[in-house]
């Protein structure tokens, strides 16, 4: 798949993680039994990671197949591509991106709304960014 094209799917599907998770989020907290907060974590590293690649893909930067947070900021940081204030607080969901789909539930329900707040900075910065330059 072509860069060009890449970085906007990333960006979609981000999206669309993100969405999920706080709808998910708002179900769990109204009390829907069938959810834990794992799979609710899942969906906001997923649109972490795929915001940070959307924005090593729109820099053309080759990234390796990874779900670790942390080395893509190191990615993004060595390439000298500016990000979000706060963003190093998001490295704590790598590990729901395999482990915690399987995991029992963890104690992270209070974390959620500062990643939802994050990630919402994070999509906004990214989108301004590939705006700018496609102008």
């Amino acid at each position: 798949m072509e860069f060009l094209k890449q970085y906007k799917i990333l960006l979609k599907k981000s999206k669309s993680d993100l969405k999920a998770g706080i709808n998910l989020l708002e179900d769990f907290e109204n009390g829907d039994k069938d959810l834990d907060i794992c799979t609710i974590m899942f969906h906001f590293q997923q649109s972490t990671e795929k915001l940070l690649k959307a924005l090593l893909a729109h820099n053309k930067i080759h990234f390796t197949k990874t779900h670790d947070i942390e080395e893509l900021i190191n990615i993004l940081n060595k390439n000298n591509i500016k990000i979000s204030n706060g963003i190093e607080k998001l490295t704590n969901l790598t590990e729901f991106a395999v482990d915690g789909r399987y995991a029992i539930a963890h104690d992270d329900i209070d974390n959620a709304g500062k990643y939802i707040d994050i990630l919402k900075q994070l999509t906004t910065h990214v989108e301004k960014v590939i705006k700018e330059e496609e102008d």
